[in-house]
């Protein structure tokens, strides 16, 4: 989480991200100007504009400086917010960097209340940050006498939304950031921003950081000053970095050296996770990095495709089905990919999660689509009942890029559909995991899927056609005439009055074949069948009417015979195996 501390003397200066978040036009842009500027004069004035020319660490960013609330000690605490405009970069920039939002402002336009995009906010929100307050904006566009009124009772509608949520009970606070408008005069104070200014301090913590581990820092903003090199400000996500460091920007394919460094617009040798810093580094044109990752040369992978573990988002209306296409954001990239979901096998359903690593000597059971409480099981899968009603504790999805991934090992995965129609109102945000496993040979396919151990259990039907003896039977309808029955030689088969049986080989050229009875028929079996087949050579000498009445009694009693076995989707000899 992003407090970070400037090193050495001086007071103590903490940096909290804030995420401003939500629906388009509900006033995020107004929201983060009337802060920063009512900010900017209450506790001690920002450097002079000249000195903007150097590496100001807000740019793209506007930035609200206050006193720290005293128990956090002496010092100043700077909210660096985070507007996050439109919706695909939104969900780029939370989750490009769970870890760079602190705190989260979730902007609601008090006349219209939760919207589509709110919805996905609060999503995005539960995933990748631990605290929220929401902002009820435009209330001057109450009319007075009621609107106090309105006020309460979207506040108790927010405070019911949220209630099943990891942020019931967070603070609402109601505000107009430009009474009158976008064409309101400059100089119309806003209303409540000094109270939110408030609850965000009394929201403010001391986040934990880790210096250890490879650096990777999320870049926002890139120029170029003559002389030094080109800077690129951001906020670091993991590690640490010091002057003189190495780093690489995996866009371009090249590693630089650190050449200087600030925060707060002081100089310094070393920063890490949290802090916002700016890195110059020797000259490259800006324009080919506006956003992205930098990191300790080396520590991305790209990768192809990726196994990861996934929870869908509840509010997603539809079901999840393997191989379709989702817009999948890992990293700071959002690529489309192609998913393939499956389970554990059904007796490992109530297994503990194993929560950053995958195990690929277990079998998994592959399915049709995530499972969930409204999803159908598959045919395959119910034959076999071997489901039920039960819920796996945990599942995966094989996702296929369609284009190569630049990111971090573990990274959070997001799949969404982004071309749904922004108006309609439903939750575009589908599904949200871990990555576990990045596949970075491009020859995934012939490499390393064959290890991938998912099965398909596969069931067929058949009848017994006649007896041949006490111990051996012919089948038909269990394979098409042109099935090469070869392959099936050896398996195991029940028979529907209880006997097991192994197929011998085909009979005839039709798709008909033997089967050897170890044990025998019992003897009401072989009555039944004798009667059935007798039955059938007697209407072959009589007329057709006979025919039709014994057809009748033939097929009221068949015997079924029925084939189970199980193959390994990635197995490219598909041999079928039976437990």
């Amino acid at each position: 989480m992003a407090v970070a501390e400037e090193p050495g003397p001086g007071p103590r200066r903490l940096n909290v991200n804030v995420g401003v978040l939500g629906h388009i036009d509900s006033g995020k842009t107004a929201l983060a100007r009337a802060l920063s500027t009512a900010g900017s004069t209450a506790a001690f004035d920002r450097a002079p504009q000249s000195r903007a020319r150097g590496i100001t660490l807000d740019l793209g960013f506007s930035c609200l400086c206050t006193a720290l609330p005293p128990r956090l000690g002496p010092g100043h605490l700077q909210f660096t917010l985070v507007d996050c405009p439109g919706h695909a970069s939104l969900i780029r920039t939370i989750i490009g960097g769970a870890q760079i939002i602190d705190l989260m402002m979730l902007v609601i336009d008090v006349t219209k209340g939760m919207q589509t995009q709110s919805a996905e906010c609060l999503v995005i929100g539960q995933i990748a940050c631990q605290k929220m307050v929401v902002v009820l904006n435009k209330i001057d566009l109450l009319p007075e006498g009621k609107r106090q009124a309105a006020i309460e009772k979207m506040t108790k509608k927010m405070q019911k939304t949220l209630e099943n949520t990891k942020f019931h009970g967070c603070p609402i606070v109601a505000v107009a950031a430009k009474p009158g408008g976008p064409e309101a005069p400059e100089t119309v104070n806003p209303l409540g921003v000094s109270e939110l200014i408030e609850v965000l301090k009394s929201q403010a913590y001391l986040p934990s950081r880790d210096p250890s581990g490879p650096f990777l820092m999320a870049v926002d903003h890139c120029f170029s000053i003559k002389g030094q090199g080109t800077v690129m400000t951001g906020t670091i996500l993991t590690g640490s970095v010091s002057l003189g460091d190495n780093v690489e920007i995996p866009a371009l394919k090249v590693s630089k050296k650190v050449k200087s460094m600030q925060m707060f617009h002081t100089p310094v040798t070393y920063a890490m996770q949290g802090d916002r810093v700016g890195i110059c580094v020797t000259q490259f044109d800006p324009k080919l990095l506006e956003r992205g990752l930098i990191c300790t040369p080396e520590s991305l992978q790209t990768i192809h495709a990726a196994i990861i573990s996934l929870k869908k988002i509840q509010y997603f209306r539809g079901a999840l089905q393997t191989k379709a296409k989702f817009h999948i954001t890992v990293g700071h990239e959002t690529v489309m990919g192609r998913v393939m979901f499956f389970s554990p096998a059904p007796a490992d359903f109530n297994k503990e999660p194993l929560d950053n690593a995958f195990d690929f000597e277990k079998d998994y059971l592959y399915q049709e689509e995530y499972l969930s409480k409204d999803s159908k099981a598959s045919d395959e899968n119910k034959d076999n009942d071997q489901t039920g009603e039960q819920l796996p504790k945990q599942q995966w999805a094989l996702v296929e890029f369609e284009k190569p991934v630049t990111c971090p090992r573990l990274c959070l995965v997001i799949g969404s559909k982004l071309d749904t129609d922004i108006h309609a109102n439903t939750c575009r945000l589908a599904f949200h995991g871990v990555l576990l496993q990045g596949l970075e040979d491009k020859n995934y396919t012939e490499i390393f899927l064959p290890k991938l151990k998912v099965y398909k259990l596969k069931h067929k039907e058949g009848q017994v056609e006649r007896v041949i003896d006490d111990y051996s039977v012919i089948g038909r309808s269990l394979f098409k005439k042109e099935t090469n029955i070869q392959i099936f030689v050896g398996l195991k088969v029940k028979l529907s009055t209880g006997e097991d049986g192994i197929i011998e080989g085909g009979f005839g050229q039709s798709g008909k074949f033997k089967i050897r009875i170890p044990d025998g028929l019992k003897p009401d079996t072989k009555a039944l069948l004798t009667v059935a087949s007798k039955k059938k050579s007697r209407a072959g000498k009589g007329d057709a009417a006979k025919e039709d009445d014994s057809t009748k009694t033939e097929s009221a009693q068949p015997v079924a015979i029925s084939l189970l076995f199980k193959r390994y989707v990635f197995d490219t000899q598909k041999k079928m195996i039976q437990s």
